[in-house]
């Protein structure tokens, strides 16, 4: 009987806009060193754990790039750059802090900016990266690093078991495809960044 196919979902680490609460969307910003050292946290974790990953798919934003290169150098494994895998395009609200949109679109601002990127839209893509990853790499393991809104989407399109929580920066969410359903393994974890005197 073959292995069940498995993702582990990586929300990339935190930036500089995620810190003062702007809305990135498709705006490439960097992660910042910060963001890096929650990386290198994960990176040890996943080591430290020893389940075996087979690769990493990323976004094509650097933010996510970068994440995925610091998980790479500490696993050993290769990064696949996919664009299917970017943040929703927030148009208008990109670069915008949460007053900010509430002042221009108030409460609503979510369903009421005008020119961003609809749930439909992330999921045709999303569920295309998904279905074309089974179709290459059935019964293998792979890390996936992408971003809250496109994951917190694809995440309740996948799995209707899972809450539609905020996923938080460097989260890690682990599915398993067992006869064509995706079961959570693991949802929205942050251990690693937890200080050893808080463990």
């Amino acid at each position: 009987m073959m292995q069940a196919t498995r993702i582990g979902w990586v929300r990339h680490g935190i930036t500089e806009w995620n810190q003062i609460g702007k809305i990135q969307g498709v705006t490439d910003i960097p992660l910042s060193a910060e963001g890096e050292e929650q990386a290198r946290l994960l990176a040890d974790r996943l080591a430290r754990e020893g389940q075996a990953w087979n690769g990493i798919y990323s976004s094509d934003l650097q933010r996510a790039m970068k994440t995925a290169e610091i998980l790479s150098d500490r696993l050993g494994l290769p990064v696949i750059k996919d664009a299917r895998l970017r943040e929703r395009s927030f148009g208008q609200a990109e670069g915008t802090t949460e007053a900010e949109r509430m002042t221009r679109w108030g409460a609503d601002w979510r369903r009421l900016v005008p020119d961003q990127e609809n749930d439909e839209s992330i999921k045709e893509r999303g569920h295309r990266f998904v279905d074309e990853m089974l179709e290459k790499h059935p019964g293998e393991a792979w890390l996936v690093v992408s971003h809250g809104s496109f994951l917190g989407r694809m995440l309740q399109s996948l799995c209707a078991d899972l809450t539609d929580s905020h996923l938080l920066n460097m989260s890690l969410t682990i599915i398993e495809n067992e006869q064509a359903i995706w079961k959570p393994v693991l949802h929205n974890c942050t251990l690693h960044l937890a200080t050893e005197t808080s463990i």
